[in-house]
């Protein structure tokens, strides 16, 4: 079959019984600024079984307790595992329906892929893409995490074009039970998931949409892929050819999203430079296009033309963040939503926000098959509410 990147998994869930609400927490990678956020999630969660304590949020790498926290994920996994919280499904995927207070319904399929069909390289022809640059110093802290861990979790979605929407219909037409069904915390919406024993129709369905070699493009955790990737590469040295096939670190659960679906929206993802004087960083940064941009200066927006094609855009201002960065020192995160630039900005003065205009979610495939991967963080799918959960998991440990 064409898709062969594809693998069928056997999903850990908690038991039931167990408080979802509490157990499912949204994607390491997000709120990298807001550690109250993540305060209070630590006392929403509470003694309560968690990914909270099977994961690692970045908003951490850079604290001195780094290395404690991430050996304390791989203890909490084995403890989770020897209480007895989790339960191994059969072989199968989940159909799984998302709805925020941003878009009525988000639809998509957890499965694994295999990551010998995964690259992200530029100009790569694999059957599985990356869509914007990886950053090569961001594997080594999470490879720690991955090779100390006996179970992956993900927050990495993958997008396929499905204008018939089969592949879905297909899933529907197969699904069983629901395995869970509730509210996620921190104003993530509602999530349900609905287990798919019979993963052949919907095989067929993927199998049809492989075009020019390609079948999907990473739309959110390239790095934690990438990561998975690094990890597989370094365990397949040492095993014999007839034992990779069916080594579990080889395969990576992901979630798979039509780029059509209704809740799959593309927002910008605005830059939030720290450490700077903004009067000064503002007069460097000249209009280099017609296109509407901005700048958060002290909490006012001021209007900056940017290059019409956004990916253009993300590249020039990079480059002029990178080169002022070096020159006069400083930081730059990245965040979602203008107001939460406005607000940063407006509370510390040594700071300035860079608005950037979002890409059409249609123009995806096109761009990377014509020019490879795109600058980093060059779109987000919706906001960071809408960022997935970790709920379910997979063993990676032989």
């Amino acid at each position: 079959m064409k898709n062969s990147c594809i693998a069928v998994p056997r999903i850990l869930l908690p038991q039931p019984g167990t408080d979802m609400t509490a157990w499912a927490v949204i994607a390491c990678d997000q709120h990298t600024s807001d550690r109250a956020y993540w305060n209070a999630l630590d006392a929403l969660v509470g003694d309560k079984p968690s990914t909270l304590r099977l994961t690692l949020p970045e908003i951490y790498l850079e604290d001195e307790d780094c290395p404690a926290r991430i050996a304390r994920i791989s203890e909490e996994m084995h403890a989770y595992r020897a209480r007895g919280i989790f339960r191994t499904l059969p072989p199968g995927f989940i159909l799984v329906q998302r709805q925020t207070r941003f878009s009525p319904l988000r639809t998509g399929i957890v499965l694994a892929v295999d990551l010998e069909a995964y690259s992200y390289e530029k100009g790569s022809a694999a059957l599985i893409r990356a869509t914007e640059a990886t950053i090569l110093g961001r594997i080594p802290p999470r490879l720690k995490i991955r090779e100390a861990a006996e179970l992956e979790f993900p927050h990495i979605m993958l997008l396929y074009e499905d204008m018939a929407n089969a592949v879905v219909s297909a899933a529907r037409a197969c699904r069983g039970e629901r395995l869970y069904d509730f509210e996620l915390n921190m104003g993530g919406g509602h999530v349900c998931g609905d287990f798919i024993a019979d993963t052949a129709p919907v095989l067929a369905a993927f199998d049809k949409l492989v075009k020019d070699g390609l079948l999907f493009m990473v739309g959110d955790g390239n790095h934690s892929l990438a990561t998975a990737r690094a990890a597989w590469e370094n365990i397949k040295r040492d095993l014999p050819e007839a034992e990779r096939a069916a080594h579990p670190a080889r395969y990576a659960l992901c979630e798979a999203v039509n780029i059509y679906d209704q809740g799959i929206r593309f927002e910008a993802i605005h830059r939030l430079v720290k450490g700077v004087d903004p009067d000064a960083f503002a007069r460097g940064l000249r209009p280099f296009g017609s296109a509407e941009g901005g700048l958060c200066v002290h909490g006012r927006h001021i209007p900056l033309g940017v290059a019409e094609e956004v990916p253009a855009a993300v590249a020039a201002v990079d480059a002029y963040i990178a080169g002022y960065l070096k020159e006069r020192g400083g930081s730059v995160d990245y965040v979602h939503g203008e107001e939460a630039v406005r607000a940063y900005t407006e509370a510390h003065p040594d700071s300035v926000g860079v608005l950037l205009p979002a890409m059409e979610k249609s123009a995806l495939f096109g761009l990377v098959k014509r020019g490879g991967s795109l600058p980093r963080k060059t779109f987000s799918m919706g906001e960071s509410e809408e960022k997935r959960y970790y709920i379910e998991a997979k063993e990676i440990r032989a």
